[in-house]
C-alpha cells in the first residue's frame, strides 16, 4: 500500500512538472525517428548501385533488387516524413521559450532541410514511377538527386543540433532578443563539420548493416541464391567501408568535445576532479561522493587519447570545475558514460566483423560463407542501431543541463503546460501503432515478392506496360525481353 501511494505521488508530481515529460517525449520521438534516417539517407545510394549493375551488366537479379528496394525505400521515406513532421511541431509545443528566444537562428538549417526534403520527395516519386516509363540510363539518373538531397538534408538537421552545442551567428541586445542573424555562421558553426560527418557516415553504416542483416537472415534460412547474395554484398560492403572511416571521425569528434565541451568529456570519461594520467574506465559508475565504483580502469589511456602529443600527462578537466547546476547530474553522468561504452564497444565489434568480411573478399573474392559470420551479420543491423542511439545519448544527455550550450538551460526552455504527459502517452501509442504497421507492411511486401519470384504484377523495369505486352502477345517473356531490349537500345550507337 505504501509503495502504491509512493508511486502515485511520483506520478502526480511528474504530471505537475512538465519538464520531465517534455524531455521524455522528445527523447522517444527522436529515438524512433533516428532509426528511419539511415534508411532514408543510404538506401537510395544502395539502390542505385544495384540499378547501375543491372543496366551495365544486363543483370536480371540486380534489377529485381533495385526495383524492390525502391519500393521499400518509398515506405520508409513516407513513415520518416510523418515522424519528422511530428518532431518539427514538438520544438514549438514542448520548447516554446527556446524557440521564442533562439528560433530566428535555430530555424535556419531547418529551412534548408525543408527544401532538400521536398526535392527528395519529388525525385523518389519520379524514380519509382519511371521504371516502365523511362529509358534505363535517364531513369538511373533520376535517382541521383535522391542521394544528394538525402545527404544535404541530413547535414542541415545535424547543423541545427551542432548549433545547440556551439551557438554562433547571431547578435543579442541587452533585452536578450536576437537582433541580427548570420545564416552561414549559424549553419557552419564550430561543431557542425565533425558532427555532420559523423552522422552522415553513421547513416550509411547503419543503413548498410540493417539491409545486409535482412539478407543474411534469409541466407541462414535457406534462401542462399544469387539474388540474396547480391543484396547482402552491396549493403554490407557499403557498411564495411564506412566503419573504419567512422572510427577516425569519431576519434576527431571526441577530441573536439575535449577541447570545447570539457564537462561533457568529463562525464564521458567519469572524471570527477581535474587531473592528469586519467584512466579509461570500462563500465563502472560515479558515486555521489565523487568516487568511482566497479569497472575496469586502463591507466592513463583517457589522457593519452585526449591528446596523444602530451601522452599520459594530458590534464582532463573534472566535473567539479563548474557549479553543480551547470553540469550533468550523477545519474546523467553515469548514463553518458554507459552509452559511450556501448557505442565504442559495439562499434569495435562491427569494425572487426567488417575486417572479417574485407579479408575474405580480398583473398577469396567472395563473401564469407561461415554460418558464424552470417549469424553475426544477421545481428549487425540491430547492433548498429543500438550503437547509433547510444551515440545520440552521449551527445544530448552529455550537454545537460543546457539546451543551448552555456546560454539556456532545459528548464528555462520547456513549456509550462502541465498536460504534456497526456500528449506523451498519445504520441507513444501513435508511434507504437505506426511502427507495428510499418513492419507488417514491409514484411507483407517481402512475402509478396518472394511468391512472385521475379517482377510483381508485370511491373518490369524498362519493359512494355502490361497492356502493351498483352496486345503484342508478349506477356510470358515480358521480363527478359524488357530488360534485354532496353539494354541493347541504350548501348546502340
Amino acid at each position: 500500500m505504501i509503495v502504491g501511494e509512493s508511486v502515485a505521488g511520483l506520478v502526480v508530481a511528474a504530471a505537475v512538472n512538465p519538464v520531465p515529460w517534455a524531455r521524455a517525449q522528445m527523447a522517444f520521438t527522436l529515438a524512433f525517428h533516428i532509426i528511419l534516417v539511415p534508411l532514408g539517407v543510404s538506401w537510395a545510394f544502395m539502390t542505385l548501385i544495384a540499378n547501375y549493375r543491372g543496366i551495365r551488366r544486363a543483370d536480371h537479379d540486380a534489377l529485381v533488387l533495385a526495383q524492390r528496394w525502391s519500393k521499400y525505400m518509398a515506405v520508409t521515406f513516407a513513415v520518416g516524413a510523418v515522424t519528422g513532421t511530428v518532431l518539427s511541431f514538438e520544438f514549438g509545443l514542448l520548447w516554446p521559450r527556446f524557440m521564442g528566444v533562439y528560433g530566428d537562428a535555430f530555424g535556419i538549417p531547418f529551412a534548408f532541410e525543408g527544401l532538400f526534403f521536398f526535392t527528395e520527395a519529388i525525385f523518389v516519386a519520379i524514380y519509382i514511377f519511371g521504371w516502365r516509363r523511362l529509358r534505363p540510363w535517364p531513369h538511373f539518373w533520376t535517382g541521383v538527386p535522391i542521394v544528394i538531397a538525402g545527404i544535404f538534408g541530413s547535414i542541415s538537421v545535424v547543423a541545427a543540433n551542432a548549433w545547440m552545442n556551439a551557438p554562433a551567428g547571431f547578435t543579442m541586445d541587452a533585452n536578450g532578443e536576437i537582433t541580427k542573424v548570420e545564416p552561414l555562421e549559424v549553419i557552419f558553426n564550430d561543431a557542425m563539420p565533425l558532427q555532420a560527418a559523423h552522422m552522415l557516415i553513421a547513416a550509411y553504416l547503419v543503413g548498410g548493416f540493417l539491409v545486409a542483416s535482412v539478407y543474411a537472415t534469409g541466407i541462414l534460412r535457406g534462401r542462399d541464391d544469387r539474388y540474396h547474395r547480391i543484396g547482402f554484398t552491396i549493403a554490407f560492403t557499403v557498411a564495411a567501408i564506412m566503419t573504419p572511416i567512422q572510427m577516425g571521425v569519431g576519434d576527431a569528434l571526441a577530441r573536439w568535445v575535449y577541447n570545447n565541451q570539457p564537462v561533457k568529456f568529463a562525464a564521458i570519461e567519469l572524471v570527477p576532479t581535474t587531473s592528469s594520467d586519467v584512466p579509461e574506465t570500462l563500465l563502472g559508475r560515479l558515486n555521489a561522493d565523487g568516487t568511482i565504483s566497479g569497472g575496469i580502469p586502463i591507466p592513463g589511456l583517457a589522457s593519452w587519447l585526449s591528446d596523444p602529443s602530451s601522452g599520459r600527462s594530458t590534464v582532463v578537466q573534472g566535473l567539479d570545475t563548474v557549479p553543480v547546476d551547470e553540469r550533468p547530474t550523477i545519474r546523467e553522468t553515469n548514463t553518458v558514460h554507459l552509452a559511450w561504452d556501448v557505442m565504442v564497444g559495439l562499434g569495435t565489434a562491427l569494425f572487426l566483423l567488417s575486417v572479417w568480411y574485407g579479408l575474405t573478399w580480398l583473398f577469396r573474392r567472395r563473401m564469407p560463407r561461415s554460418r558464424w559470420f552470417l549469424r553475426a551479420a544477421a545481428c549487425s543491423g540491430v547492433l548498429a542501431v543500438i550503437t547509433m542511439e547510444a551515440g545520440w545519448i552521449v551527445t544530448e544527455v552529455g550537454r545537460q543541463p543546457w539546451i543551448v550550450y552555456n546560454r539556456m538551460k532545459v528548464e528555462e526552455a520547456a513549456t509550462a503546460n502541465a498536460g504534456v504527459w497526456i500528449t506523451f502517452i498519445g504520441v507513444f501509442l501513435l508511434y507504437a501503432a505506426l511502427g507495428v504497421t510499418t513492419i507488417l507492411v514491409l514484411r507483407g511486401m517481402s512475402r509478396r515478392f518472394r511468391r512472385a519470384g521475379g517482377f510483381v504484377d508485370g511491373d518490369t523495369p524498362y519493359g512494355p506496360t502490361p497492356e502493351a505486352a498483352a496486345e503484342d502477345g508478349q506477356e510470358e517473356g515480358q521480363e527478359q525481353v524488357g530488360l534485354e531490349t532496353a539494354v541493347v537500345e541504350e548501348r546502340a550507337p
